[in-house]
């Protein structure tokens, strides 16, 4: 197993206990859960294949299946202390987040597509599956509200890129890139940083 191995497994994970953690404050029971942990954990990675036109990653293993049951097992055995913690759903969305970004990148080099298809696939590997886990979830997606989420995933491929212009090793290159993004989330809701609204006119749009 490669490097790049262990942190798509990783960032399964991390995803995962991300959905599972917000389906059981919302009380969903377990298989309920494990769903959406689990289209969490490879929405977005289902999305990038596709349009990669290869075959979705978790078709090809169980892995993935088995990585997310873990999680909802971790959820189920550690809930009352993961529960209490208030971050627990942004540190480990934030971990995901960074780790998918990396993998997404990864993957569409490694198709032969140019870099700027590589940071979008990163974006999408990072965003699609949070999205999907919030409409099941009856939330509006964290990516259409102020948060910085899909830029942060620009930003991390934008490290990556630079990296890659000064010939950075790639494993330097991953963690540069996946840190990046993490930092870009942490900050970014710390400091109440956010893009500008857009503001519309509702008389017009209702008349």
């Amino acid at each position: 197993m490669n490097f790049i191995n262990l942190i798509d497994y990783a960032g399964t994970f991390a995803f995962a206990i991300s959905g599972i953690r917000l389906a059981s404050a919302k009380q969903f029971d377990w298989f309920g859960a494990y769903v959406v942990g689990l289209v969490t954990a490879i929405g977005g990675g289902t999305t990038r294949d596709l349009l990669l036109n290869v075959t979705p990653f978790w078709m090809l293993q169980p892995s993935y299946l088995i990585v997310t049951a873990f999680a909802l097992l971790s959820v189920i055995l550690l809930g009352k202390y993961l529960i209490r913690l208030n971050n627990t759903f942004f540190i480990f969305d934030a971990i995901g987040l960074g780790l998918f970004v990396v993998v997404g990148i990864e993957k569409s080099l490694a198709a032969h597509f140019p870099f700027w298809v590589a940071i979008v696939m990163g974006m999408i590997t990072g965003s699609v599956g949070g999205i999907v886990r919030d409409i099941l979830i009856n939330e509006v997606p964290l990516i259409f509200r102020k948060d910085i989420y899909a830029l942060a995933c620009v930003v991390g491929g934008l490290v990556y890129y630079a990296c890659f212009q000064f010939h950075v090793s790639p494993v330097i290159s991953q963690i540069a890139s996946a840190v990046s993004v993490i930092l870009t989330r942490v900050l970014a809701v710390k400091y109440h940083l956010s893009l500008p609204v857009l503001k519309g006119h509702d008389d017009k749009i209702n008349s």
